[in-house]
């Protein structure tokens, strides 16, 4: 459905940049049972995994192994680390999903996009609102966890240096900046699932397709990750590289894995971002 006011003379004072400010936007959707209850989640899982540790003791390395996992109750930054080590695979990729997949559907799904775009807001004005307020939302959410998970573990255990499974320490300080890179990492792997979401967002009236199928396509990576037999086309999978970021809590950090991770999820992003505003751009609203 193309808007009238595009073909039409505007209204006195009428200006484009100025409808659905990104303010009411964002009040829309944290105002939403769904972005409470996942925000809830999120700083409820660091209280489960000490209350787990708690009742289970101290974690001891596995056949002379010693992991993430096992220095977890070392320190509140340990801690921190082990709680994005456990939710980076898949936890992390709910709210991404569910954000930027819940963007356009859940209007369509509501019959209230005509009327949006009938008021009239811009169909690249729309689409940009709602993929800044769903990304800077989905970086909250990674933001939220260890933040949480700091606090909780540096009361639980103690504020002191990052003890590192391979031997070594960071200071407290620089595990905490470090850290900073780990979620600056972690979002950035994450913006190919906030392009498949957003797209498939744009392609169907129905919110729980669009989140699911974002979903299920990430689930897909990392099966086809595990299959050895793809060799080096396995690079080319951001699933490959979403645990790159243990290299930057190293004594020495390696950034090679990291750029290269960034660098694949930031291209399909791109891609899938452009086939989103290109393909709403052309197609006929009726919800």
């Amino acid at each position: 459905m193309s808007t009238l006011a595009e073909r039409a003379e505007v209204a006195d004072g009428y200006r484009a940049g100025r409808t659905l400010p990104l303010r009411v936007e964002l009040m829309r959707q944290l105002k939403r049972r769904r972005t409470l209850v996942m925000g809830a989640i999120l700083a409820a899982l660091p209280f489960v995994l000490a209350v787990a540790f708690a009742i289970g003791g101290q974690p001891d390395g596995r056949e002379g192994r010693v992991t993430l996992m096992d220095t977890a109750t070392a320190s509140g930054a340990n801690f921190a680390a082990t709680n994005l080590f456990v939710s980076a695979g898949f936890l992390l990729v709910v709210p991404v999903a569910l954000f930027c997949g819940d963007t356009i559907a859940s209007e369509a799904s509501w019959s209230s996009l005509r009327y949006l775009l009938a008021a009239p807001v811009p169909r690249a004005r729309l689409l940009w609102s709602k993929l800044v307020v769903a990304l800077g939302l989905s970086l909250a959410a990674m933001v939220l966890l260890p933040v949480v998970a700091l606090a909780v573990g540096t009361v639980a255990y103690g504020w002191g240096p990052l003890e590192i499974p391979t031997g070594g320490t960071l200071s407290a300080g620089t595990a905490a900046q470090r850290l900073v890179v780990v979620i600056a990492f972690i979002f950035a792997s994450q913006l190919v699932t906030a392009g498949l979401a957003f797209w498939l967002s744009t392609k169907t009236d129905a919110p729980l397709g669009a989140v699911g199928g974002a979903v299920g396509l990430t689930i897909v990576g990392n099966v086809l990750d595990a299959v050895t037999a793809l060799g080096d086309w396995r690079h080319f999978l951001p699933a490959h590289w979403q645990f790159a970021w243990a290299d930057a809590v190293q004594p020495t950090p390696e950034w090679g894995g990291m750029i290269q991770g960034t660098a694949v999820s930031v291209t399909y992003a791109m891609v899938l971002f452009a086939l989103a505003f290109r393909g709403f751009a052309r197609k006929d609203v009726v919800s």
